[in-house]
């Protein structure tokens, strides 16, 4: 099984399966993905406004949202998984999560651009993978992006932002969805590894 934590209502994960065409194990807003007990991997997008580089002084959201992000963290390293937050998230810094191209005891983190995988922007993003055997495959694209300029960096003006609505600018590409997906099921911790009848990723 697979969860994925902290997605939003109309999540495109709530269409999805895993390998074995299981249905995913999705936690929004209203099943609380505090709730949560552990077991498996997970894919967690935890909220990310308080933790902008540039943005999260213009957040209203209350102080005590952080805790989400510091709760994935804990849950990911624990569980195995991926942990999505955007590119230069002051999470980083806070949990002492290695920069991309760094690993800890953990895991690692890598740098991609949603835009790989069919996003109109290229929304920068930063992962950290706790405990995967080997990374999927990660598509690569040099073309521009439709919307132009540096994603949600606020001193850089382009144009053409208004053509993606929030929904747009927010959501997850299915491409990207089904990345992280198969990424957790690449991730086996030690705990799991020395059960008997574990069955290894491929």
């Amino acid at each position: 099984m697979i969860s994925i934590l902290f997605v939003a209502k109309n999540s495109v994960y709530k269409t999805m399966t895993d390998s074995t065409g299981e249905s995913l194990d999705c936690w929004d807003e209203e099943r609380d993905a505090l709730n949560w007990s552990g077991g498996n991997p997970i894919v967690a997008h935890p909220p990310c406004r308080l933790w902008s580089r540039w943005l999260r002084h213009l957040s209203s959201a209350p102080v005590s949202e952080k805790e989400l992000a510091r709760f994935a963290v804990e849950q990911v390293r624990k569980f195995g998984g991926v942990l999505e937050h955007p590119a230069c998230s002051l999470l980083w810094e806070e949990c002492s999560l290695p920069v991309p191209g760094k690993r800890d005891e953990f895991g690692l983190s890598i740098s991609v651009r949603q835009q790989w995988f069919g996003h109109k922007a290229e929304k920068a993003t930063w992962l950290y993978v706790c405990w995967c055997t080997q990374l999927p495959d990660i598509p690569f694209c040099l073309g521009d992006p439709l919307v132009r300029g540096h994603w949600g960096h606020p001193s850089v003006k382009h144009p053409n932002l208004h053509r993606l609505s929030e929904h747009e600018r927010q959501a997850t590409p299915p491409a990207f969805a089904r990345w992280l997906v198969e990424t957790a099921e690449r991730c086996v911790t030690p705990e799991a590894r020395q059960s008997p009848g574990t069955v290894f990723p491929r």
